[in-house]
């Protein structure tokens, strides 16, 4: 059953008190250009004392690139992207959080736990916490912790950034059986809250869900789907929010937003750049309580709020010393996920008295067009880098209607996670022109106790991102190699993995997600079924070796020149399983060829979400020097590999995690044979073209705490195995191509090769311009898209235009696949595979699990 509850407006809320609106509503410009409005729906259904309040106090209107909704809901009392009175956006959280005690009961109540939704409703999920009084709290987070497994993980289909992970400290806080009550800032289509809690129902069920929001936009057939969804689900789930209504479109509105985005846009240029010099700032000293996270991303306790609450008078005083006499106009600016920190101490400092105003609001990931009209929400806007080294890489974050404002002083509050020089010449940079003084306050990043959860991690600050470190030595095995298994000469390739090759480990590809998703499994966990391509196909195959083979050979030559300059003498070449061991092998003959060398050559893996395989490290640790090791693939994508290397490796001392690439088209590694995007023959087959192996498996029932991780060896496919074949066929060629190679190392080792990263900028653009709002379904380059055409569900391919005959086979594999391929000009890559964004049975996400679909 479900059950819809209003909520009143705090008296500190009311509109007569001039707090959350101005004489013009901030959203009648876009309700003038596009005929956008509000429509208030009244009380809902279900009893509550008090008349809900009319939408247009709640929320503004603006506009955003998005090809499939061009406006955007802003919340005047949340906190994000309007600076607003701490108490006004306290007081909103916590009557809601009242409101859940009334309906819960005390008993109840004493039993919840809440989860707020990341970024935007973290804070205000630990405000509704603070009104129910009792339960524990826990928000998503979009930042993986190393040491912390995901207890859960969920997509939200319409944010800009979708992939949530939940990692509270204490395993055993989603565990119980009382009522679990979900926190966002507004209920739209009701898609987030139903996978949340179909996610965590097959996990642990429980019998009562309550859903809280600021405001509650669904239309009829999105209210008549929740209470479908929930006798089916055979639970209770009750909904509470501060006002209800729906947002009228007109028609046409989206082509008519879409060209608002672009005129104004186009006029904004490069005013938004933020400045590349650190300015001055003065830092404030808080005596943050120890023991107390800096919010609920690994669980936030009754003990844990107790404790802040005695804090607060304290840190009041410490930022009000930090202000002076007479500060003015006060903004303290929280930062993305960080809202709840940042929010008390606005408080408090509001309590105070120390300030003539105090307004709050944070920084955000979220890209929204600013138009300098009263009638608008979004009036101006400061963009500036991340500064936290994100987990999905670097992207532009935002200020909005902070700049001309008029605040005197804006106190900057951010984790020390977020306390790097990027910062300084980032965030503080662009507010220094638009206020008279920036304070930075710094508050200590939670980190959970990893050896009280863990008795074989040594240092719960630097763990093990996907295994415990042995407290004692242990033997582990020699590296398998050719023809016992894979089907390279055993000089070429020692595989440091297990032989799982009696393991029945494939599904066909619907069956292998639909099983992911049930459970929340792991994609390393598993096996696709391998490809068998077409007669077709593998005659497009060949055709491609013999026009590339000179330009790979090129490529080949180029990257190892480099590493011998470069990295060492006499390298350990370690690829990266599998797509990395082709080129490890010919990086290995061309080193023999040209000097004599007779270089190791070993293949590991590395899985997304959980890190090279450690074991096999330790190996290489206890059989070479560290420093001569040299981390090998066979191209960039997004950069994924790239950072998930550099963070495994944080725990291991000597090894150098600089990756060398045949192909870097995303420009993100420093050592790389080519630049261009073009066709990689060997990313046209599976282990056909790679030594007959499979790509490699994680999981417990079959890895141990000594083991390698695991991979099998395709024998019975020998009759199609092409791997030696492919090698020769390119290694044929290193003669003609010896003088390019040492012409263009002579001219790349005296080039500025630092990484730009133009190719993740790609991919957030088109994940935001085709509506996808998730990186991670986004797969740049020819090597990943054709990825994307054997091994997921497609949605569609953008080719550059006028690629030709390097995309022949990906139009061929769409061909086969029914997969519409769409010519777009401004690629850095030959083309990007699109993974499908509702129906996501083949996509992963942040930490490596499947989408969960729409």
């Amino acid at each position: 059953m479900t059950t819809e509850i209003p909520v009143e407006i705090p008296v500190e809320m009311s509109v007569e008190k001039g707090e959350t609106i101005d004489e013009v509503w901030s959203g009648d410009w876009v309700a003038r250009r596009l005929g956008v409005g509000l429509e208030d729906a009244g009380p809902a259904d279900g009893g509550g004392s008090g008349a809900a309040p009319p939408l247009e106090s709640l929320l503004g209107l603006a506009l955003r690139r998005n090809p499939k909704r061009a406006h955007l809901l802003v919340s005047q009392v949340l906190g994000k992207h309007v600076p607003q009175s701490p108490a006004v956006v306290h007081a909103a959280g916590y009557g809601l959080g009242q409101r859940v005690r009334e309906l819960l009961g005390a008993e109840g109540a004493a039993a919840a736990v809440v989860l707020g939704y990341a970024e935007t409703a973290t804070g205000l999920g630990h405000c509704v916490a603070d009104g129910l009084g009792p339960a524990p709290y826990l928000h998503s987070t979009r930042r993986p912790v190393p040491g912390v497994e995901p207890a859960g993980g969920f997509e939200e289909a319409h944010s800009h950034a979708t992939s949530h992970l939940l990692l509270p400290e204490d395993p055993r806080l989603l565990a119980g059986s009382g009522p679990l009550v979900l926190v966002d800032d507004e209920f739209s289509t009701g898609n987030t809250v139903l996978n949340t809690i179909r996610d965590l129902h097959s996990r642990n069920p429980r019998g009562h869900y309550v859903v809280v929001a600021l405001v509650d936009m669904r239309s009829p057939a999105d209210r008549d789907r929740l209470t479908s969804f929930a006798e089916a689900l055979g639970a209770r789930v009750d909904l509470i929010a501060l006002a209800s209504g729906t947002v009228s479109l007109p028609e046409g509105v989206l082509a008519k937003g879409q060209a608002l985005v672009e005129e104004y846009e186009a006029q904004a240029g490069i005013a938004e750049v933020a400045a590349e010099s650190a300015p001055a700032f003065d830092r404030v000293a808080l005596d943050w309580p120890a023991g107390v996270p800096d919010g609920g991303r690994h669980g936030f306790t009754p003990a844990h709020r107790a404790a802040l609450e005695a804090a607060l008078p304290r840190l009041a005083r410490q930022l009000a010393d930090a202000l002076g006499a007479e500060p003015g106009r006060v903004l303290v600016l929280g930062n993305e996920e960080l809202m709840y920190a940042p929010l008390r101490l606005a408080l408090a400092l509001e309590e105070s008295r120390a300030a003539a105003e105090v307004r709050y609001s944070t920084t955000t990931r979220s890209p929204v067009l600013a138009v300098d009209d009263p009638g608008y929400a979004i009036r101006t806007r400061l963009v500036f880098p991340a500064h936290d080294t994100p987990a999905d890489g670097p992207g532009d974050r935002y200020a909005y209607n902070v700049r001309g404002a008029g605040f005197d002083t804006v106190v900057a509050v951010v984790d020390s996670a977020g306390d790097t020089p990027e910062l300084r010449t980032g965030l503080l940079a662009a507010l220094a022109p638009h206020t008279g003084r920036v304070l930075l306050a710094v508050v200590p990043s939670y980190v959970p106790d990893a050896r009280a959860r863990d008795p074989y991690v040594s240092d719960p600050y630097r763990p093990d991102r996907q295994e415990p470190i042995m407290s004692e030595p242990v033997a582990l095995a020699e590296p398998l190699r050719g023809p016992a298994f894979s089907s390279y000469a055993s000089e070429d390739v020692g595989w440091l993995l297990q032989d799982l090759s009696g393991v029945e480990l494939e599904a066909p590809t619907e069956e292998r997600e639909e099983a992911i998703q049930a459970g929340g499994a792991h994609y390393a966990e598993s096996l696709p079924v391998e490809y068998q391509p077409s007669e077709a196909y593998q005659a497009l195959y060949r055709s491609a070796l013999d026009v590339s083979a000179a330009r790979m050979a090129r490529a080949v030559g180029t990257v190892t020149e480099t590493v011998l300059a470069e990295r060492s003498p006499a390298p350990v070449l370690v690829s990266l399983a599998r797509a990395g061991t082709p080129v490890g092998v010919l990086m290995r003959r061309w080193a023999q060829l040209r000097h004599g060398l007779d270089l190791p050559h070993y293949a590991v893996s590395i899985v997304r979400g959980r890190g090279i395989d450690a074991n096999a490290l330790r190996w290489l640790a206890a059989h070479h020097d560290p420093a001569d090791v040299v981390f090998v693939d066979g191209w960039t994508g997004k950069g994924a590999i790239t950072r998930e290397l550099r963070e495994a490796l944080e725990a291991f001392q000597g090894f150098d995690p600089e990756i060398v690439v045949l192909a870097d088209p995303g420009s993100c590694v420093r050592t790389y044979g080519t630049r261009e995007d073009f066709l990689i023959p060997s990313a046209c087959l599976n282990s056909t073209v790679s030594g007959l192996v499979s790509r490699t498996v994680l999981r417990s029932d079959l890895v141990g705490p000594a083991d390698f991780h695991g991979a099998k060896f395709y024998r019975e496919l020998a009759g199609a195995d092409v791997s030696t074949a492919f090698v020769d066929a390119v290694a044929a060629r290193f003669e003609e191509v010896a003088d390019a190679v040492d012409e263009e190392v002579k001219e790349l080792l005296a080039a500025d090769r630092a990484p730009t990263w133009v190719g993740w900028a790609a991919v957030e653009r088109i994940s935001e311009e085709y509506g996808i709002h998730d990186v991670n379904l986004v797969k740049p380059g020819v090597g990943e898209t054709t990825r994307v055409l054997l091994r997921r569900v497609p949605w569609k391919i953008l080719a550059q235009r006028g690629a030709g005959a390097d995309l022949d086979h990906v139009r061929l594999l769409a061909e086969q696949r029914g997969v519409p391929v769409e010519e777009v000009d401004g690629l850095p890559y030959s083309c990007v595979g699109l993974i499908h964004p509702r129906f996501t049975r083949g996509a992963t996400g942040a930490d490596g699990k499947a989408v969960a679909a729409k």
